[in-house]
């Protein structure tokens, strides 16, 4: 019997020890998390409004069809003119590059946010007269997401603000799904250069 409660005491032990050294590796873990996620800290999307105007093309952007954008700066006056301490905002995803490109060596963007069709209920109004489509709008800052983690289907017959559009997923499948219904090219952020932009405005 004492014996036996040893046996229980020593497995009491290891379980301690155990859960001690897991818990302390865990702390060590999210400390140096939390250090890299301050180190590698960008703003957050915000909601747009829909009377803003586009930065790029000055087009009222919630009067545009499909992927909106907004690109973050460090010192926002260095890109716009307002002098308004904000990002800069897009009536659609070309018009984001399409700035992003034009002032790049003046101030390299913190972040860029793209309209992501993963995270919103979107439609396709398929009822147009010509040969594309046009994709719902949706300014919501929870609409947003980074552009570098998403899937781009680039020059579907899904029409955006400028004609052509970007339009981003950030799950593959729902990316997937998109470009087999509608076509187009499949990019990562990396990918899209100002020639590219061009072809499709």
């Amino acid at each position: 019997m004492n014996r036996r409660n040893r046996s229980a005491n020593a497995e009491r032990g290891t379980t301690r020890r155990t859960i001690l050294a897991g818990a302390t590796t865990a702390a060590i873990g999210l400390a140096a998390g939390c250090l890299s996620e301050d180190e590698e800290s960008v703003p957050d999307p915000i909601s747009i409004d829909s009377e803003q105007g586009c930065d790029n093309c000055t087009m009222t952007i919630g009067n545009q069809p499909g992927p909106a954008g907004q690109v973050h700066y460090e010192d926002p006056a260095d890109v716009l003119d307002d002098d308004a301490d904000r990002p800069a905002q897009f009536c659609s995803s070309l018009c984001a590059y399409a700035f992003s490109f034009e002032h790049e060596d003046t101030a390299d963007p913190e972040v860029t946010y793209l309209t992501d069709y993963s995270a919103v209920d979107y439609e396709v109004d398929e009822s147009s007269d010509s040969d594309n489509y046009v994709l719902s709008r949706h300014l919501d800052a929870d609409a947003f997401a980074a552009a570098t983690g998403l899937d781009l289907i680039v020059d579907s017959e899904v029409e955006g603000a400028m004609g052509g559009s970007i339009v981003a997923f950030s799950d593959s499948d729902d990316a997937d799904a998109f470009n087999e219904e509608y076509g187009g090219e499949h990019y990562e952020h990396e990918d899209v250069t100002g020639e590219l932009v061009m072809s499709l405005m």
